[in-house]
């Protein structure tokens, strides 16, 4: 969604996944692969490298122990491969301006059950039943990462647009307050990519 935004068009999703090198992603990863396409972007985050407090989350108990020693490494050579991460927690109101200036899109990680279950516009009941949620079965489920495009705001209703690639909808609309929940989630590390338009766009870009 990100690279088509831009004016990348040819690369599939099958490209991609073989350019990442691993079926266990992390945003360190989608930023190496944005770095790949020339997209100038800056990384947020409040760890730097990966979270062993996060070994008794489900979602993160099978990959963390293969992946802390390779996620700190590209944390650790992140600087010297020209990826700027800035280690600290961006507000909402930081996200807002920053999209209503149209200069800037955002990946953000998020708690995808928080996301789900959040009000969305025009009814959230029909929201869910379009959203592809492998194994939800109710409230009590643990913390799964999920990444969303950020790419509108509305100040009028405090509401952000999201596209979202487990919704069949082509755009969905969430509270400010809702998305907040979501990414400030325990196992998001609040990762955020923001991706600057003007400094990326191709030639043939289109408009998200």
């Amino acid at each position: 969604m990100a690279l088509t935004t831009i004016g990348v068009n040819d690369c599939s999703i099958e490209n991609l996944a073989e350019l990442c090198c691993t079926t266990s992603i992390w945003t360190v990863d989608l930023a190496y692969l944005l770095q790949k396409f020339s997209v100038r972007f800056s990384y947020y985050t409040v760890t730097f490298g990966a979270n062993p407090n996060y070994s008794g989350e489900t979602y993160y108990k099978e990959q963390l122990p293969n992946d802390l020693v390779r996620v700190d490494t590209l944390f650790k050579k992140a600087v010297e491969a020209g990826i700027n991460i800035g280690c600290r927690s961006i507000s909402g109101e930081e996200i807002s301006c920053w999209i209503l200036s149209g200069k800037y899109i955002a990946i953000a990680l998020v708690d995808q059950y928080k996301l789900s279950s959040a009000e969305i516009l025009h009814c959230s009941q029909s929201w869910m039943e379009d959203v592809i949620i492998p194994g939800f079965q109710g409230n009590d489920v643990g913390y799964t990462g999920h990444y969303v495009v950020i790419c509108g705001y509305d100040s009028e209703t405090d509401e952000f647009e999201i596209r979202d690639p487990a919704s069949s909808r082509e755009h969905d609309r969430v509270s400010s307050k809702c998305l907040e929940e979501a990414r400030k989630s325990f196992g998001t590390d609040e990762d955020l990519l923001l991706i600057s338009l003007e400094e990326s766009r191709k030639p043939n870009y289109s408009v998200l």
